[in-house]
């Protein structure tokens, strides 16, 4: 038993040669979904404000829209090349915390509705039948499946958690840019 669990603890410190993979995961992960959420407001910078204002409530509803674009797409590359993540995952965080609470929090945690519920069931079959019936079904959902939208807190929290892992843990060895800035400066 005991050389057993030697060569699990063997097997377990080689496998953290490869710590680096994860933290390049989750920015990998995380930067094109910062990318479009940011390009897509800087695109209609105008209309977010007023979604900010009208739909969120959020005070100074302009300078909120350019913040929150300008963080999600600056910090999409910053993700891409693993630079300064401490300092860009806190007001990427925040932006996940206003998502989070202005936008997601009523709709309860999942951000798609289950078809195992009895009211999200008879919606998906009469919007299925409908579409059948009136439009394409086939070249519709040839991409993917017919779902209903729950918008709830779900992707928000778990892009949250993922920056607090960047944030305490940074980009991985060998394949951020704040690895090699550490290094230069250690020496």
């Amino acid at each position: 038993m005991r050389q057993l669990l030697g060569m699990l603890q063997n097997w377990l410190e080689a496998a953290r040669q490869a710590d680096f993979v994860a933290p390049l995961a989750l920015r990998l992960y995380l930067a094109p979904a910062f990318w479009m959420a940011g390009t897509n407001k800087l695109g209609a910078i105008d209309n977010t404000a007023l979604w900010f204002e009208h739909s969120l409530g959020l005070p100074l509803p302009t300078l909120m829209a350019w913040l929150a674009a300008l963080t999600e797409t600056i910090g999409a590359v910053l993700l891409v090349l693993g630079l300064a993540l401490p300092l860009i995952s806190i007001p990427l965080a925040v932006t996940m915390l206003v998502a989070t609470f202005a936008v997601h929090w009523q709709n309860g945690w999942a951000a798609i509705a289950s078809s195992s519920n009895p009211e999200v069931a008879e919606r998906l079959d009469a919007a299925r039948s409908i579409l059948k019936e009136h439009g394409n079904y086939e070249w519709l959902t040839e991409k993917g499946s017919f779902v209903i939208l729950n918008n709830g807190v779900e992707f928000a929290v778990t892009y949250l958690f993922m920056l607090l892992v960047l944030f305490f843990y940074g980009g991985g060895r060998y394949v951020s840019l704040d690895f090699y800035l550490k290094r230069w400066w250690n020496r």
